[in-house]
């Protein structure tokens, strides 16, 4: 057994063997054990062939604790490179395991089957379950949404062929707010999800009513870590990107910041805090490829966001 997704289950269904992935076979028992913290970096696949400057920035992070990479499938619904394929190309190239986004935006019934299989048979273990950004109006034209099955199907597909499915915890977008996100939630547990990977959090309210939220699904939690790069970063995630909420008094110190990078890795590292607290795990999602800041994140924790 082996790859990211062995952190979140102990035992796949039918375990699989594939080299050195191997490697990574006791990570599902600390994690169910609770034995140990889990960090996952979220990766966006260039758009375009050539991955090459983005596997030797994944590689450079060879001296921190990851323990995996989080590849998403065309992030607002823009064409990126197969995150299939991107997911083969990370655990050749850095060692680590990597969990294939899945969404069934893209695909009709016959090729996401077929993904799945592919997935298996490229030595990736999990698929992280999403509904997927919609395509936007403007691109509707030239682009449609297929959506032949749905999230609940979708796990299910992925738990048939073998796969660790985990699914997303979004109390923000539903338009009945937290119940309803908690009702889906719990019909995706159904379904058969195995892990769950929350929205960011940015302060200590944030990261309690997700782990409240949560704490019934009786499932490991990953907590999503975003870190903020400007004041119009911070402003734009809380106006305009549906499902993230950044608190006033964070981006309040956005904009009063000498150096607001430094800020926004501050408040990075105090997520992480609460996420430990909290959580199983934390996927920090680095924003504009600035992977560089994973070793200013991934230091010692401070106290508060303003340490």
């Amino acid at each position: 057994m082996s790859a990211w997704g062995s952190i979140f289950v102990g035992v796949f269904p039918k375990p699989l063997t594939f080299g050195f992935f191997g490697k990574f076979s006791m990570l599902g028992k600390k994690i169910v054990n609770r034995d140990g913290f889990r960090i996952a970096i979220e990766v966006v696949p260039p758009a375009g062939p050539d991955a090459e400057p983005l596997l030797t920035a994944l590689a450079s992070l060879a001296p921190l604790e990851v323990d995996g990479f989080s590849v998403a499938t065309n992030p607002v619904a823009k064409p990126r490179m197969s995150a299939m394929a991107l997911c083969s190309l990370i655990q050749q190239r850095t060692g680590r395991p990597a969990v294939l986004h899945c969404t069934s935006r893209d695909h009709n019934r016959l090729s996401l089957q077929g993904l799945l299989w592919g997935a298996r048979a490229l030595g990736i273990e999990t698929v992280l379950i999403t509904t997927g950004d919609y395509v936007a109006l403007k691109d509707r034209i030239a682009t449609t949404d297929v959506r032949d099955a749905d999230t609940f199907g979708l796990v299910a597909m992925a738990r048939e062929a073998g796969l660790c499915a985990g699914v997303v915890f979004d109390p923000f977008v539903v338009t009945d707010g937290l119940d309803r996100a908690v009702e889906r939630l719990d019909q995706k547990v159904q379904a058969g999800a195995q892990f769950v990977v929350t929205q960011p959090a940015y302060d200590e309210a944030g990261a309690d009513l997700l782990a409240g939220a949560t704490a019934r699904c009786d499932l490991p939690v990953v907590m999503g870590i975003l870190p903020l790069r400007t004041p119009k970063h911070a402003d734009f995630l809380h106006d305009k990107v549906a499902g993230i909420v950044v608190p006033e008094s964070v981006r309040q110190s956005m904009h009063m910041a000498a150096d607001p990078v430094a800020q926004g890795n501050r408040n990075a590292r105090h997520a992480l805090t609460l996420a430990r607290e909290r959580f199983a795990g934390a996927c920090i999602m680095p924003p504009f490829d600035h992977y560089e800041t994973l070793f200013d994140i991934l230091g010692e924790p401070p106290d508060g966001p303003d340490a």
